[in-house]
């Protein structure tokens, strides 16, 4: 990933409430259209104009060609409280992050993510690398908000049952673990219309802790039809199950790794 500066300057007197509410409302425009990640975006004022400092998946992620409808109704709502659209300056390659799929035509998708992932929860099903959200069909209303919360509601449950300090352990692996759950038929259902949107197969990634021992585990069926899913060699080092026809994917419990 990359890190931008976005500079805003005021090219007519404004308040400060204005200016933080039009910035704020772009980010957000951004930020679900996938061209900036994460959640935190500092925003400092120097010598008349605003500074906001983001995170982008590619270096090229602000270009105006990637916008969505809300990102471009955003920057009209800059000119109302009296900024001009965001100076773009490219800081440099985040060199702790994670890079973006740079396929042309995928053959796959996988949707996965972690608590620790800040980056896109869509990948590349050729070289396993994120794939910049704004590169597929918008999901549902012009963006991709759907996919994105059903992000950062997976990553927080996984932050919750790493942590294993309170009662909601269970209940959070269970969302993430749980084929019938809440959450993974959200994302089920995200993968299905990534799927027809695309024309390309999307895996959703089951989550697996616990079991008994490592046989059990290897002689694990498909939980949605009860086949046999086990791969000769895991996917990406990751993915020991594959099940084509239910478009999952899952690990070996990580208790037996």
């Amino acid at each position: 990933m990359f890190v931008v500066d976005l500079t805003f300057d005021c090219y007519q007197d404004t308040t400060l409430e204005n200016a933080e509410q039009a910035i704020n409302r772009l980010v957000n425009a951004l930020r679900f259209n996938g061209q900036i990640m994460g959640e935190e975006f500092p925003t400092v004022l120097k010598d008349g104009y605003f500074i906001t400092r983001v995170m982008c998946p590619t270096n090229d992620a602000m270009h105006p060609l990637n916008n969505s409808p809300f990102v471009k109704h955003s920057i009209d709502k800059l000119h109302a409280a009296g900024l001009l659209a965001p100076k773009v300056k490219v800081i440099g390659q985040d060199i702790h992050s994670n890079g973006a799929d740079e396929c042309h035509e995928p053959s796959s998708y996988i949707l996965y993510t972690t608590y620790v992932h800040t980056c896109s929860p869509l990948y590349c099903g050729d070289d396993f690398l994120p794939v910049p959200l704004f590169k597929i069909p918008a999901i549902a209303n012009g963006d991709y908000k759907t996919l994105i919360k059903w992000q950062e509601d997976w990553q927080a449950c996984d932050q919750i049952q790493i942590n294993g300090a309170t009662r909601c352990e269970f209940p959070a692996l269970d969302e993430i673990s749980n084929l019938d759950s809440d959450l993974s038929r959200r994302g089920k259902d995200i993968a299905k219309r990534v799927t027809c949107l695309t024309k390309k197969p999307v895996y959703y990634y089951l989550y697996r802790v616990g079991g008994t021992d490592k046989a059990s585990e290897l002689a694990r069926k498909c939980p949605s039809c009860n086949s046999d899913w086990k791969l000769p060699e895991s996917w990406f080092g990751l993915f020991d199950f594959k099940c084509e026809p239910c478009g999952l994917v899952s690990n070996i419990s990580w208790d037996f790794q």
